[in-house]
């Protein structure tokens, strides 16, 4: 059996997160009481006929205060049960989260009378502070769209068909800010850039044109040899300490060519020594 909790502020794409999961085949529960949390398990491992053996649950701040609270106690009594559990959590900035409700004119869970919605944004945080601390992989969504978010669900959750750490090595570009989620950021502006050669412009770093400009540039084989050699040597050290996802983002301007080539290359020796190794570019449309 595998189990996925889904978890978040209200307005990051819980919602989505879950349709991508049933569309994938899981069985999903939106606002599952945290307290049946453990007996949902036991049931699913005792009546595999009744219940399909991929779950997804949703447990956020719809959920009593007092559960909340006892999270941590019962995801170790369903992770006494050796069930494969991964707790998602999803986030956005405040800002954002306002935008969005504003604009959609949906209510958001915690608002009141005597609570406002920037007050309700900022206390669904502190009540969800005790999952926000157990997750497995957190998303910030500030920069995603429903798309993209669907995509990086697909890559980060069901792409995972070894066991141990998940890897992922992410292309971006600075100027639509730096991945938070981001366990090791690689700088690679100082790099020579394709963008500035009007004929190489308009193609990516998955391109042959550009894969042969960078490839002839001494400073980038220097720079993919220095990263190589310190991901080879500290990425089994992350698999070492039991974690389930760990996020390289390699960052460039615009996230179109140095980013996309050195992420790919990367990827693919790293696959050669590491399982679960997946390759993502964030900004390349």
């Amino acid at each position: 059996m595998r189990l996925i909790i889904v978890s978040g502020r209200s307005g990051s794409g819980k919602s989505t997160a879950l349709d991508v999961l049933e569309d994938n085949g899981f069985y999903c529960i939106d606002n599952l009481p945290a307290g049946l949390l453990p007996e949902l398990a036991e049931r699913a491992l005792l009546h595999t006929e009744l219940l399909h053996p991929q779950v997804a649950v949703s447990i956020d701040a719809r959920n009593l205060p007092s559960q909340l609270k006892r999270f941590p106690e019962l995801l170790a009594e369903v992770k006494a049960r050796y069930i494969q559990c991964d707790l998602l959590f999803l986030d956005a900035e405040d800002e954002t989260l306002f935008k969005r409700f504003s604009e959609t004119r949906r209510r958001h869970p915690l608002t009141s009378e005597t609570r406002s919605l920037a007050e309700a944004i900022d206390d669904e945080r502190k009540l969800l502070a005790p999952i926000i601390e157990l997750a497995d992989l957190k998303v910030d969504t500030t920069q995603l769209n429903l798309y993209q978010l669907r995509d990086l669900i697909k890559v980060r959750l069901l792409n995972t068909p070894e066991p141990g750490t998940a890897f992922l090595i992410e292309s971006f570009g600075f100027k639509r800010g730096m991945p938070v989620d981001a366990d090791l950021v690689f700088d690679v502006r100082c790099l020579p850039n394709p963008y500035w050669k009007p004929e190489l412009r308009d193609y990516s770093g998955l391109d042959q044109p550009v894969v042969d400009y960078l490839q002839a540039q001494p400073d980038v084989e220097e720079m993919y040899q220095d990263i190589q050699a310190y991901l080879s040597k500290w990425l089994p050290r992350f698999a070492a300490s039991n974690r389930a996802y760990a996020t390289v983002a390699i960052g460039c301007t615009g996230g179109h060519h140095r980013s996309v080539y050195l992420a790919e290359r990367l990827g693919a020796v790293l696959k050669d020594t590491l399982k679960n190794v997946q390759i993502r570019h964030r900004d390349l449309t």
